[in-house]
């Protein structure tokens, strides 16, 4: 089943994989189906192998940076019970609000550098389900928020890495105090940076209790201004730095501004925080706000880090265009949870194998007329992966004798059968 849906065009269904097998006549092919949705198999212990792999192949020394980012799945049908309605990102904007069904999953991906394709990729090895509080307004468990799932996530990467430094890099979904606390108080090195919201209340940090001081300790110091405030400022003092990869635009020019404070709301526990301002000298776009909850990072390395996400959103476009998510028709609940998670995992899992290719010769890059491509992308790799796996099928015997033999009669019909029903 995994080299048949690294073989299958178009749909990833279980018929599908049956079918570029050349098992499409099996009559057990019910046996097939049950691997996703009654065999006893665990998704966390392969996700914990994959990470193993990625880590020890792409980054083995140095922090490991990791982007946490949510998508839609777009299902229908009365069988699927964790489906539920929410915001397009895609499809919406400040002033245009646009509504999908379907499901939402989590997914935590490992930044890595891929020397082959001279950039970074965002590769995925650990995914959740995330149902909407619909979907719990009847069970007798309570409902989870998309941020619990994502510090239980991050939480099971620590006890996975124990000795490596994390940088996590999130959205503003996740610039919340308990969340961020929580977390920067796990053991080891972690560094969380998300986007941060302009108008949060900051102060200055608490000052120093004096000897038979009574009442409770202060948690804050006298307020400061938003950063909203500082950015219409005309007396802040901006600098420019040069960002090497700006969104995957190049290199660009922008101006920042940076400082530490205590990030504090009633109710929850003081954040101590790193900010920057970055705006464009030429007004391309908006100010924008990044948090990080380690003070001494420097803010052009932490504007360096977040700019990675871009690759979330590239890595969630190219499985739904070559590896099919959307397309499966699993109604089954444990098949749900399975098939999404393992799509994306073969995205990590097909960026290995074409590393290993390049460890022997260049990874080939397809050229049209119309488009001069530089750099590979993830069709080249996945078409390198093909070509190894069909070479293997069909001319693993040429090189044992002079003449190869012609190909058998079930060859040529998955050959026939994978180019006459291509979508």
């Amino acid at each position: 089943m995994l080299i048949g849906a690294i073989l299958v065009p178009g749909r990833r269904t279980v018929t599908a994989v049956l079918r570029i097998m050349g098992l499409s006549d099996e009559h057990q092919f019910q046996t097939y189906h049950r691997v996703l949705n009654r065999a006893a198999w665990s998704s966390w212990a392969l996700s914990r192998t994959l990470l193993r792999l990625l880590v020890q192949t792409f980054v083995p020394s140095g922090p490991i940076i990791c982007g946490l980012d949510d998508t839609i799945e777009r299902r229908r049908g009365a069988k699927i019970k964790a489906k539920g309605i929410y915001r397009d990102p895609v499809r919406s904007s400040h002033g245009h609000f646009v509504k999908a069904s379907g499901l939402r999953w989590l997914s935590l991906m490992l930044l890595a550098p891929i020397p082959w394709a001279n950039r970074s990729w965002a590769l995925p090895f650990l995914t959740c389900l995330a149902p909407s509080e619909r979907f719990y307004m009847k069970k007798a468990r309570t409902y989870k928020k998309l941020t619990d799932w994502g510090r239980q996530m991050v939480m099971q990467l620590r006890r996975w890495l124990p000795e490596r430094q994390l940088v996590i890099v999130a959205d503003s979904s996740f610039a919340v105090i308990l969340w961020l606390f929580q977390l920067s108080q796990l053991p080891g090195k972690i560094c969380l940076i998300v986007r941060f919201r302009m108008d949060a209340a900051l102060y200055e940090p608490a000052p120093p209790r004096r000897p038979h001081q009574q009442g409770a300790p202060r948690k804050k110091g006298p307020r400061l201004p938003t950063l909203e405030d500082i950015a219409q400022n005309r007396k802040t003092k901006w600098q420019r730095v040069a960002i090497s990869d700006w969104y995957g635009q190049g290199r660009r020019i922008v101006e920042i501004v940076s400082n530490t404070a205590i990030w504090y709301h009633s109710g929850q526990p003081p954040l101590p925080i790193r900010w920057v301002l970055i705006r464009d000298p030429k007004g391309k776009f908006k100010t924008q706000a990044l948090l990080s909850t380690d003070l001494n990072v420097k803010p052009v390395q932490m504007i360096k880090w977040f700019v990675l996400r871009w690759q979330l959103e590239v890595t969630l476009h190219e499985v739904r265009e070559h590896l099919g998510v959307e397309t499966q028709r699993q109604w089954s609940d444990l098949a749900i949870l399975r098939t999404t998670p393992a799509l994306l995992g073969l995205f990590s899992l097909v960026t290995l194998m074409a590393h290993q290719h390049t460890q022997r010769r260049k990874l080939p890059i397809r050229q049209t007329a119309w488009y001069h491509k530089t750099r590979p992308t993830f069709s080249d790799a996945l078409a390198l992966v093909r070509m190894q796996i069909w070479q293997h099928e069909c001319f693993r015997m040429a090189g044992r004798a002079r003449d190869s033999g012609k190909l058998t009669a079930p060859m040529q019909n998955r050959l026939l059968s994978a180019l006459c029903y291509t979508p």
